[in-house]
């Protein structure tokens, strides 16, 4: 038993020998074992009575990201704020294990790898329902807005959770983006207006607006305009000649609106719609080449998607949820060049449908039953596009047992392709089943240390860029196969100056076969399945809470991630045993936030080893190490039903134009400025 439930227990039995009366003894007048009335009342009067004051007992909750049998990573609203996050690219980079890919600006393009696996193997969901792209099978997080996300969660091999989308199994990390949901009583409304201004030109306000219509309905509506010149100088070497110019071609101007309802059908079922709008216009810096930084090549995006949620908890024991999604995108190429203006358009759509039902039919043993239809087509302006159409459907069955301090998760996911194309000859059918399995132990009682190991066999399609692009697409391509282990454990709990203290280490080996990537022809380079991928790391995580003295407090997070991903494609080739392209095997970060009655200061750090552009390791493919610091400076006002919030990002104080991608080099020193306001 607990010492909280001990002195819980001692404090109940105190309190009742208080209230019970003591014990006298007989007289003559009362028979034996019985007592006088009056002789009570006596020795009532007499016997003194204290009251004792109330005491509240507290306890940090565990978080999941110690219990899971997983690698399980969140970031909530705070932790955002006090690491000075300005955009969704920021704060996952807080993340181990994670590479963002920025091809640099405020505009620039960029996806997230996780593990050296590849952002086509990182899914992404979007209040629990996945962002698909069968052009490219990557995300651009730039599409998304910090400003009404409440908590980032990142998930390593299979998630523990098995009450999901069996599309959120089909992948090998999940990256889960999480909105603020309303909570406010009926009748009521907030407003929260946000500005953000910044350096190049940036302009960036928002509305976020809260309704309760009564008991039952709630809506948001969110709305949010951005706007930067992205002009800034830079200074780079290309070769033995230093570069000093300014970027050109990347302005950006973009409009992101969303609109959502909350309906609370009865105690049990609720239902979610929301509807969803993003228009970007930007120009494209390209790299910068020969001393050449000039460009011209503009790219217009437009996205819509509407998605529907629906949930039914029968009983304690069984519940389900589904929903349903149609995704439209478009977009516009367009690039005036010597030899000719190019001006291509794509566009793609999805339909999608899940649904999932839960069980729990014997205490510790629950199971769930996913599954999930999707159909994606793609149109371009290219004389020989096929236009492709894809049907897939998900399968997938899940258990998870829990006993003593023991904790076991299994599923199995099928996966069955089918293709059609208009003009040429469509991909094969492909079916696959994908295995995954994790265990968890509580080795003592008392300790909240949690050992965890888990294993995921999954795989990914090959996009349609990869089959059907053209001159380089193949239509023979299989999928691109991921095995995964992963070793941890993780701590957390209150250690001498230290309110709070957790800290989690995972070892991990992965093996990639049949890897797509682009070799050179006769003529043309073309996709094959002839890479391979040996992947041998470690991601550690700690953070720390110090409470000072009243109201102040002091916030420290680091994270460390080793990554040896080595081509182990053929033994006869220059490039056998190589680290891979853009895997650093050495990246890290810290943040450091004091919390002071009138202010919170915080210093970050991100730091990434040496790279190369490809297996291939020469000095024209080396790319140095960089880290990059940055100051926030934040303070709330409150009175009454309003706030104000008022931060101010100093970034990259280093002022180096390092590049994340070759010849993007990144903006040097620049400033934000925040204020938020709610009432």
């Amino acid at each position: 038993m607990s010492q909280v439930h001990l002195a819980l227990l001692s404090g109940a039995l105190f309190g009742m020998l208080l209230q019970c009366p003591p014990s006298v003894k007989a007289t003559e007048n009362v028979p034996y074992g019985m007592f006088s009335s009056d002789s009570i009342f006596e020795k009532r009067s007499e016997t003194k009575v204290s009251e004792l004051n109330n005491v509240d007992v507290t306890a940090r909750k565990v978080s999941p990201d110690v219990t899971s049998s997983t690698p399980l990573q969140t970031l909530d609203k705070a932790d955002m704020q006090r690491f000075g996050a300005l955009e969704l690219s920021d704060a996952v980079k807080h993340f181990s294990g994670v590479q963002v890919k920025d091809y640099g600006g405020i505009g620039g393009l960029k996806t997230i790898s996780v593990r050296s696996l590849g952002a086509q193997h990182t899914a992404v969901s979007y209040d629990g329902v996945a962002i698909g792209d069968c052009q490219s099978g990557q995300v651009d997080l730039s599409r998304f807005s910090l400003d009404q996300i409440s908590k980032l969660t990142l998930s390593i091999g299979q998630s523990e959770d098995i009450y999901q989308t069996a599309r959120m199994f089909a992948s090998a990390a999940a990256l889960n983006i999480e909105t603020e949901a309303p909570s406010l009583n009926d009748g009521s409304s907030s407003l929260q207006t946000t500005l953000k201004v910044g350096s190049f030109g940036m302009v960036a306000p928002s509305l976020f607006y809260v309704r309760s219509l009564n008991n039952r309905l709630n809506i948001s509506a969110y709305a949010s305009y951005l706007r930067a010149d992205g002009n800034y100088p830079f200074t780079m070497r290309n070769g033995i000649k230093l570069i000093d110019d300014k970027r050109n071609n990347s302005d950006i101007e973009t409009y992101r609106s969303e609109l959502n309802l909350f309906a609370k059908l009865s105690l049990r079922q609720d239902l979610k719609l929301k509807a969803y709008l993003f228009d970007s216009e930007r120009g494209l810096p390209g790299s910068v080449v020969y001393d050449n930084s000039y460009a011209a090549e503009r790219l217009t995006d437009r996205n819509y998607f509407g998605q529907l949620h629906y949930e039914n908890r029968f009983s304690k024991k069984w519940k389900l949820k589904s929903s349903a999604k149609f995704n439209y995108s478009w977009q516009r190429d367009y690039s005036p060049q010597t030899s000719g203006t190019t001006d291509t358009h794509f566009r793609q759509t999805e339909s999608y449908l899940s649904a999932t039902l839960w069980g729990n039919p014997i205490k510790g043993l629950s199971f769930s039953l996913a599954q999930d239809l999707i159909y994606n087509n793609l149109h371009n302006t290219f004389t020989s596009c096929q236009f492709p159409q894809r049907y897939t459907s998900l399968s997938v069955l899940a258990a998870s047992y829990e006993f003593y301090r023991f904790s076991v998760s299994s599923s199995l996911l099928h996966t069955l392709v089918t293709e059609e194309v208009k003009v040429g000859t469509a991909s094969p059918r492909r079916t696959r089943f994908s295995p995954a399995f994790s265990l968890g132990w509580k080795p003592f009682v008392d300790s909240n240390l949690h050992l965890r190991a888990s294993y995921k066999d999954i795989f990914r399609l090959p996009t349609f860029n990869d089959l059907y692009y053209t001159l380089v697409g193949n239509v023979n391509l299989k999928p691109e196969k991921t095995r995964q282990w992963n070793l941890g454990a993780a701590w957390s709990g209150r250690c001498g100056v230290f309110d709070y203290l957790s800290a989690s280490i995972d070892g991990y080996f992965n093996r990639v076969d049949d890897k797509i990537i682009a070799i050179p022809t006769t003529f043309v380079w073309k996709m094959s399945n002839i890479g391979k991928v040996k992947t041998l790391g470690a991601d550690l995580n700690l953070s720390a809470e110090v409470p000072v003295y009243d109201n102040w407090r002091i916030f420290f997070t680091g994270t460390y991630s080793f990554c040896s991903a080595r081509d182990v494609t053929d033994r006869e080739e220059l490039t056998y045993d190589n680290q891979i392209a853009y895997t650093p095997k050495h990246s890290g970060t810290s943040s450091l936030s004091v919390q002071m009655p009138w202010l919170t200061l915080g210093y970050n750090v991100l730091a990434t080893g040496e790279r190369y552009l490809s297996s291939y390791h020469a000095s024209d493919t080396y790319l140095k190490s960089y880290t990059d610091h940055s100051i926030t400076l934040s303070r709330n006002f409150q009175w009454k039903t309003h706030s104000l919030r008022l931060q101010v990002d100093a970034l990259n104080l280093g002022n180096k134009n390092y590049e994340v991608i070759r010849f993007y080099p990144m903006p040097g020193r620049n400033y934000k400025l925040t204020i938020n306001y709610k009432f």
